[in-house]
């Protein structure tokens, strides 16, 4: 095992074979702080800060009010932990949704992507660009259709594209939004508290429907 990069929030470690990583996970168990990333072999432990956590759960409460004020089905999955042993990748984000594949999941508590169950077609990150392993790949090989990446104020989608995540306008889970238009509601309304935000994400969304 080789420590290559190690910061107050977080720890990336070398040459981790897939069964120390399923070790490692029982281990932690499932009420922890800590979030992991798995990319064949290398494995990023973090624990995120306030800050993150904040606008993880703002971000995340505004998808969930965006269906709930468009009357769309889905289903959220929070951080759990996707992994594929035979791409050797794992992940746990910061949230993630269906939306086209809703129906397929509707109220299951057995997903499993080696199983042939389908990936989650919206995967949320925060802070991406400040994570010390590259999320972009893991991503790609557990054919996680959309990601949304929130950081410093700025909120960028990406499509899987032959195996590669390229930077869209639009998303494919909600393709009727201006999504980028989010963070700035969100700041517009941030001192006025989290009601205030919902309640403003709920009539924007309601807007463009």
């Amino acid at each position: 095992m080789v420590i290559t990069a190690r910061r107050a929030d977080r720890v990336v470690l070398h040459h981790i074979s897939w069964e120390q990583f399923e070790k490692l996970l029982e281990d932690l168990g499932d009420r922890r702080a800590a979030r992991i990333a798995y990319d064949n072999g290398s494995l990023e432990i973090m624990t995120p800060l306030p800050e993150h956590e904040y606008f993880k759960e703002v971000m995340s409460t505004a998808v969930q009010d965006i269906a709930e004020a468009l009357e769309i089905d889905y289903e959220s999955y929070g951080s759990t932990t996707w992994r594929k042993h035979i791409k050797m990748a794992g992940i746990e984000p910061d949230n993630c949704f269906y939306f086209q594949h809703e129906p397929a999941v509707r109220g299951r508590l057995d997903l499993d992507l080696s199983q042939g169950d389908p990936p989650p077609d919206l995967a949320l990150e925060i802070d991406l660009t400040h994570k010390s392993l590259d999320r972009f790949p893991i991503y790609a090989r557990l054919e996680v259709p959309e990601l949304w990446c929130y950081d410093e104020g700025e909120l960028k989608i990406y499509h899987l594209q032959a195996d590669k995540y390229i930077e869209a306008e639009t998303s494919l889970a909600l393709p009727m939004l201006p999504i980028h238009e989010l963070p700035q509601l969100i700041e517009t309304h941030r001192a006025a508290g989290r009601r205030s935000i919902r309640q403003a994400v709920r009539e924007w969304a309601k807007r463009w429907a």
